[in-house]
């Protein structure tokens, strides 16, 4: 499970230290390697492999003509790369991957359980200042689902 949130810099040729953390779920299930794509918001999204095999099982199930569905394949699946962890700990991030996300320097690497989110730092602060009726309007819909 990826948690945690990490700020790191990407240096000029695209490469990004993945959190010492991340690399022990990686170690764990003897992967070096994974898998990053676009995102809906404006950011890139990690899965170790099997999780990624795992969400493209689940992707397929659904209906192919479906808008939403045809729209998530675009973006997640036409967009995903498999990224080896180097040595020093490090991926390197495709230029269309990091136009996606708009990242420049300074990123956040934030865990969202079965995956991790990328964003660039500016960006993830903006994402964070939501008004009081975005706050009101997600706690109602979180308290529909029973959280």
């Amino acid at each position: 499970m990826f948690r945690g949130r990490y700020e790191h810099t990407i240096d000029a040729k695209g490469r990004v230290s993945l959190p010492a953390r991340y690399r022990d779920v990686l170690a764990s299930i003897t992967e070096r390697r994974v898998i990053v794509t676009s995102s809906l918001d404006p950011c890139l999204v990690a899965y170790t492999a099997p999780e990624w095999t795992a969400f493209e099982e689940r992707l397929a199930k659904l209906p192919q003509f479906d808008r939403a569905v045809q729209k998530l394949r675009r973006i997640y699946v036409s967009g995903a790369v498999e990224c080896d962890v180097d040595d020093s700990g490090r991926i390197l991030v495709p230029p269309t991957l990091r136009d996606h996300a708009s990242l420049k320097k300074n990123v956040v690497w934030a865990g969202s359980g079965k995956y991790a989110e990328l964003w660039d730092t500016e960006l993830w602060k903006q994402h964070f200042a939501t008004n009081e009726d975005e706050r009101q309007e997600i706690a109602a819909r979180l308290a529909e689902l029973g959280l």
